[in-house]
């Protein structure tokens, strides 16, 4: 850095990001060099989705995507950027300008995969944290072709045949894949988890009968019941859902104490812009709050 003293003083040492709340999130205050520009958009945004495209969270980022762009007047573009359950595309963005035109969405893998490995961005600090979006239930899922019609049924077939029946998830880290090894070890099967790149990826299989289970987004897992070709068995919340009410919940088949539940959010780069966090936030409320959404 060129220039006095006096001028590395007033940019450096005594600016410092502080913590506030909004919209029941906490973000970050970026320093004062850092403030938003005056016609924010000016150009198309980057909305990252860190799974292959299909899943829950992909069909998230695809219902704000037109309407955000609706009303900023810009562009918004999906870019899947999925692997490694979440971390790639989440690194991606930990990296990014925090100029608001690379945004990502984020879901319950946020905060699962500090737990399990070590990451190079730090789930809060590296973000600017922009709004809470949705969450929702989880539905343990078999393919209608496998011959069970309860989770019971499930786990008589698994005990039979171990270690052969196959769960799909989409991700190492995701909240399917969490979901599915807290139902494998309560109720005591062996069974293989093969990992995706996405929940669209492993409903994809769980459709064509390559693997035998999947924890999926219920929203996702509707049209395909509906069709006749998925069978839910149990929803991982704690009351049945009004989307599936004839699903029981996995504690109702037996398992006291089974519960996991999915959510999604918005976030940017670490020190996005104040002004520019507060468009966004008031955007996604706003579309939250449409009947059609």
């Amino acid at each position: 850095m060129t220039g006095s003293p006096c001028a590395r003083r007033a940019i450096g040492p005594g600016l410092l990001q502080a913590a506030m709340l909004l919209g029941g999130a906490a973000l970050l205050v970026p320093p004062a060099w850092a403030q938003a520009p005056e016609a924010y958009p000016a150009k198309p945004i980057r909305l990252i989705v860190p799974f292959a495209a299909g899943g829950g969270t992909d069909m998230v980022g695809r219902v704000m995507a037109p309407r955000l762009a609706e009303r900023l007047g810009r562009p918004v573009l999906v870019e899947n950027r999925g692997g490694a359950g979440a971390v790639i595309g989440t690194s991606l963005v930990a990296r990014a300008i925090p100029d608001g035109y690379t945004l990502l969405v984020v879901d319950t893998a946020h905060t699962i995969q500090p737990v399990l490995q070590k990451l190079d961005y730090d789930p809060v600090k590296s973000f600017s944290l922009i709004a809470s979006m949705v969450k929702g239930d989880t539905v343990l899922t078999v393919p209608a072709s496998l011959p069970v019609g309860t989770l019971q049924e499930f786990v008589a077939l698994a005990r039979q045949k171990p270690g052969t029946l196959v769960a799909g998830t989409a991700g190492l880290g995701s909240s399917g894949h969490m979901g599915v090894e807290l139902f494998k070890v309560m109720s005591k099967i062996d069974i293989v988890v093969a990992h995706y790149k996405g929940g669209g990826a492993a409903t994809s299989d769980l459709l064509g009968g390559q693997i035998h289970l999947s924890s999926i987004t219920i929203q996702a897992v509707i049209p395909h019941a509906k069709a006749g070709r998925l069978r839910g068995l149990g929803v991982g919340g704690a009351a049945r859902s009004p989307l599936m009410p004839e699903v029981p919940t996995v504690e109702e088949t037996g398992l006291a104490g089974y519960l996991t539940t999915g959510w999604r959010g918005l976030v940017g780069p670490a020190g996005l812009p104040v002004a520019v966090v507060e468009r966004l936030s008031g955007e996604v409320r706003t579309i939250l709050a449409a009947a059609d959404v």
